[in-house]
């Protein structure tokens, strides 16, 4: 087996715990269908500051992603900010941009591949009902998807376990509340493979089959919070879609392609 550094190219996924790895098997799959000299590696990092650590460790780096818990913690060590990661507060993907010549590292700039990909997905679950959202979480995803939200003129309403301004908490949210939000999105990391017996502590009694219940966790495929929506007649959707287009939109601001 080829060493990492000796691929033409190398990206990679940061965050911790890292549990599952769609991404890695994805981009290397990809990697090899197309005949690209590139290598995706999982970089279990336990402090944002490795991310300095890692990069010097591999000058064939040239993107990155991130996850939980560190879309926000990033950003300080980034050079600069796309609109959608400055908006929203927090970055995805992370662009290496490098002098042709000497390769030398001059800029790393974020990204936010939550607001697009999420945003490429809500034409299909619209209906005329469905106008205003509850989104269930306030960390980066929940940032991203509301913003996506609101570029298609949907309200958002936030809700998290702890109170603040503008955020109720699940003990408040009343049936005439979850009436008036026909889009339920679960943007919290509870119901994710290992941890597949959670989910949101919402009020399940109170949808309907107007109701749409959109997780953003693809593994499992059906997790908890979506067998309790669908058992009170709500449609439900996983984050596979979501996770794909990411994945696409990951691979276009890596390689510069409209960026």
């Amino acid at each position: 087996m080829k060493s990492p550094h000796s691929y033409k190219s190398l990206y990679g996924l940061i965050g911790y715990p890292l549990v599952h790895s769609f991404s890695r098997d994805f981009f290397n799959r990809k990697f090899v269908a197309e005949d690209i000299d590139a290598l995706y590696i999982n970089f279990e990092i336990q402090d944002i500051g490795q991310l300095m650590e890692v990069i010097a460790a591999y000058p064939n780096l040239n993107g990155l992603n991130v996850t939980a818990p560190y879309k926000e913690a990033v950003i300080p060590l980034l050079d600069s900010l796309d609109d959608d990661a400055r908006e929203v507060g927090a970055v995805n993907v992370i662009r290496f941009i490098r002098d042709n010549k000497t390769g030398d590292l001059i800029e790393l700039r974020g990204f936010n591949s939550d607001v697009v990909g999420f945003g490429k997905t809500i034409d299909s679950i619209l209906t005329p009902q469905r106008t205003s959202a509850m989104v269930l979480g306030t960390g980066g995803a929940a940032k991203a998807v509301s913003s996506a939200l609101r570029k298609h003129g949907i309200e958002v309403q936030l809700v998290s376990r702890r109170k603040s301004e503008h955020i109720v908490v699940y003990e408040e949210i009343t049936r005439a509340m979850v009436a008036n939000n026909k889009i339920i999105v679960n943007a919290t990391p509870l119901g994710k493979y290992p941890d597949d017996d959670q989910c949101p502590d919402f009020p399940y009694r109170f949808l309907t089959s107007s109701h749409i219940c959109y997780d953003l966790i693809y593994n499992p495929e059906e997790t908890l919070f979506m067998k309790k929506a669908a058992s009170y007649g709500a449609e439900t959707k996983n984050g596979i879609e979501m996770l794909l287009l990411q994945a696409f939109d990951s691979y276009r601001i890596w390689t510069g392609d409209g960026y």
